[in-house]
């Protein structure tokens, strides 16, 4: 029997956004081994509990809205897309179902950004950087990344890999301060962007990274591997006991 991986609808506010991106997402987690459950935006919080109840880990896609500011203290800038209300709405619910029964989490992009903001973690609202962060879905090779040595997505690093991989792009916001508990585990060398974070925990698999693995599963294997990774890790997770306490370390 293959695990089963909650995955939100990207938007609920672009459905034509939702069918050019959540494809890739769905087509790498069957390629990983694990069934997809689409959790979609509209539905009451009971029955998105219901469907929780049935999954082993979560998947946190992307998006082309932005995290509401003041979620994090500030005022939004001009540059900052509006937010979407029903989409932050489901993360937070699956966050919290994950993070109180130790489910792991993949967060994608706007995943990472939300997984951050829900740590009590802060953004950059609109980066300026000689670096192109958003240079489209079609560039593969848009720059560099440094992973952390010891990071659980150093561990994620397949044989062979160039020491600093080389990935895809489609951003303009990015953490800034990172939540409770979670480290970066990657970088853009070149502007110190943090362009992946993990949560500070051996024993909860907690991984974001604000590129797009699921647009590169066939042509990379780094890409792969963080899919794997996911999947292997909620093939071995087992639902926590209620007596043991709540805890994101």
């Amino acid at each position: 029997m293959t695990v089963r991986i909650a995955i939100p609808e990207p938007s609920s506010l672009d459905s034509s956004y939702n069918q050019r991106s959540l494809p890739a997402y769905l087509t790498a987690l069957h390629a990983a081994g694990a069934t997809p459950i689409v959790v979609p935006l509209h539905e009451r919080p009971d029955r998105v509990a219901r469907v929780l109840s049935g999954v082993q880990g979560i998947l946190l896609p992307g998006s082309r809205y932005d995290i509401d500011p003041q979620t994090y203290g500030e005022d939004p800038i001009p540059e900052c897309a509006p937010p979407d209300p029903a989409r932050t709405a489901v993360d937070e619910l699956l966050l919290q179902d994950a993070f109180n029964l130790r489910k792991p989490i993949l967060a994608v992009c706007y995943g990472v950004q939300a997984l951050n903001v829900w740590c009590n973690g802060s953004l950059i609202q609109d980066l300026k950087t000689w670096v192109n962060h958003q240079p489209g879905r079609h560039v593969f090779d848009a720059h560099p990344i440094r992973i952390a040595p010891g990071s659980r997505l150093a561990a994620l690093v397949p044989p062979g890999e160039l020491s600093e991989p080389l990935v895809n792009s489609s951003h303009h916001q990015a953490v800034y301060v990172a939540g409770d508990n979670l480290r970066a585990s990657a970088v853009s060398p070149e502007d110190g962007v943090i362009e992946a974070l993990e949560l500070d925990s051996k024993g909860h698999f907690v991984l974001g990274v604000q590129w797009h693995p699921e647009r590169t599963y066939t042509t990379s294997a780094l890409s792969r591997s963080i899919f794997a990774g996911l999947v292997h890790a909620a093939e071995a997770w087992e639902p926590r006991r209620i007596e043991e306490p709540v805890s994101p370390a």
